[in-house]
């Protein structure tokens, strides 16, 4: 049988399939095993209590989904109280919790990183997709200079793994990804939803209360693995794709595209058991292809050698 298990900066995971963050919570231990996954990736949270944004705040499109939720918190006080402990401190799951924190400046998401630099803290996730308030509401991964300043300040702060999660919204993603590996991320999350929106064309009003929302599902995937690519092409820590997977040989592709590990969003909502079947997918086509070691196959996109110096110069060039 094949080892799945991948590495991840100093944490090693028995297989490379997880949630995304917002997309999964602990009643999804009645659909599935939770110690068949490599990681547990938690509910982002803020410092601040937030009410998230107007409804509606989900809107199905083909192959896949617009959402404005807008990431509603009760701050980190009632999040290690209440959230946390039914990851970390039932004797029923020994999968590696990555916590998701999303803030409003550098300084916040440092200080909000260091309270939840935790023993029973597998990794720390930063979301650097959400607005950045010394920018005008831009997103911090945007910008290779934001990314920079939002990545070094919490790496000041803390010492534990750090996951950055990038937004598929910017170009140069290639510079902004070198940008949180130069900062000290430990990984890079690639990515997120795209922006989008979806009008009612009998009420001729937006189907979203906030407007505009981010897209997702397999309407983004081959958008995804390009980004993939590109980031693997540009740094050297590890990079967990996500983007419209919902089979295991979806993960496979953003594995050959450069991914260590993968990501599972949308997907979970319709089949909340698709990532253990994932999983098993993957230790089939191992088996299949007579594949050891499914850690070999990062990057393993086979390219022909003129297309990829040329593809790696338009990709530097571009950013």
């Amino acid at each position: 049988m094949a080892d799945l298990s991948v590495r991840i900066g100093s944490l090693t995971l028995r297989n490379p399939v997880m949630p995304a963050s917002g997309c999964f919570a602990i009643e999804y231990a009645e659909a599935l095993d939770l110690n068949r996954l490599g990681a547990l990736v938690v509910k982002s949270v803020s410092p601040d209590a937030r009410a998230g944004n107007p409804t509606p705040r989900v809107a199905e499109t083909a192959s896949g989904m617009l959402n404005s939720i807008g990431i509603p918190s009760k701050g980190l006080e009632a999040y290690r109280r209440d959230v946390l402990p039914a990851y970390t401190t039932d004797a029923r799951f020994d999968t590696p919790v990555v916590v998701s924190v999303s803030a409003d400046t550098a300084e916040s998401f440092g200080e909000a990183c260091e309270t939840l630099s935790l023993p029973e803290v597998a990794a720390i996730e930063a979301n650097i997709s959400c607005p950045n308030l010394e920018a005008d509401g831009m997103a911090f991964a945007m910008q290779a200079e934001s990314t920079y300043k939002a990545v070094s300040a919490i790496r000041r702060r803390t010492s534990h793994p750090l996951w950055v999660k990038l937004t598929p919204n910017a170009g140069q993603i290639a510079l902004i990804a070198r940008a949180a590996e130069d900062a000290g991320a430990d990984a890079i999350v690639m990515g997120n939803t795209v922006l989008g929106m979806a009008i009612d064309v009998r009420t001729r009003k937006p189907k979203l209360g906030n407007v505009m929302g981010g897209l997702s599902g397999p309407a983004i995937k081959p958008l995804a693995v390009r980004l993939v690519h590109q980031c693997h092409r540009a740094v050297r820590i590890p990079i967990i794709g996500c983007g419209g997977i919902e089979t295991a040989d979806d993960a496979v592709e953003f594995m050959l595209a450069g991914a260590t590990a993968v990501q599972v969003g949308t997907a979970s909502f319709r089949d909340p058991a698709v990532m253990v079947r994932i999983v098993d997918g993957l230790a089939a086509y191992c088996d299949a292809n007579d594949v050891e070691r499914i850690a070999t196959l990062t990057g393993a996109v086979a390219l022909d050698a003129q297309l990829s110096d040329r593809w790696l110069r338009f990709a530097q060039q571009s950013g």
